[in-house]
């Protein structure tokens, strides 16, 4: 049988929507690969932006800004020495953008002027951290991404 150059052109639209199909139907059925979304509740979230940005903001006009390192004990964040830690209250979530059961979020509770994440929490990569914290009237975040 003689193959004219039509049929080929046919054939070789069928064999390359049968590879695109085979590679959409494994990629949408294979376990290994994560199609979450990023945040649980994405939309909602996305309505309080600008409280982020205002409180990011009053950090920024008010020189409290945060410093985050990493120790051998684990993560330390530094608070400003001028604000009394008792009266500092808040939240820390970690956030993981590979695994969402390594994400964790706990209140602020200060005897000093600094918060130690131990090392045990934190699994080595990239992590994004937010520090939601208020002191008397004032709200502040505290954003940043770090490979730990």
């Amino acid at each position: 049988m003689k193959i004219n150059w039509g049929t080929g052109i046919v054939l070789a639209f069928i064999g390359f929507i049968s590879f695109i199909l085979y590679f959409v139907f494994r990629m949408s059925t294979d376990d290994r690969a994560n199609h979450d979304l990023v945040t649980e509740e994405y939309y909602k979230k996305e309505l309080s932006y600008q409280q982020e940005i205002d409180a990011s903001n009053m950090a920024t006009e008010m020189d409290a800004n945060l410093k985050v390192e990493k120790t051998d004990e684990g993560l330390m964040i530094y608070f400003p020495e001028r604000f009394d830690p008792k009266k500092i209250s808040g939240t820390v979530s970690l956030y993981r953008p590979s695994n969402k059961h390594l994400d964790t979020s706990f209140p602020i509770s200060l005897s000093k002027t600094h918060l130690l994440i131990p090392d045990n929490r934190l699994v080595d990569g990239r992590w994004d951290i937010s520090i939601n914290w208020k002191y008397g009237d004032n709200s502040f975040l505290h954003k940043q991404k770090l490979v730990y």
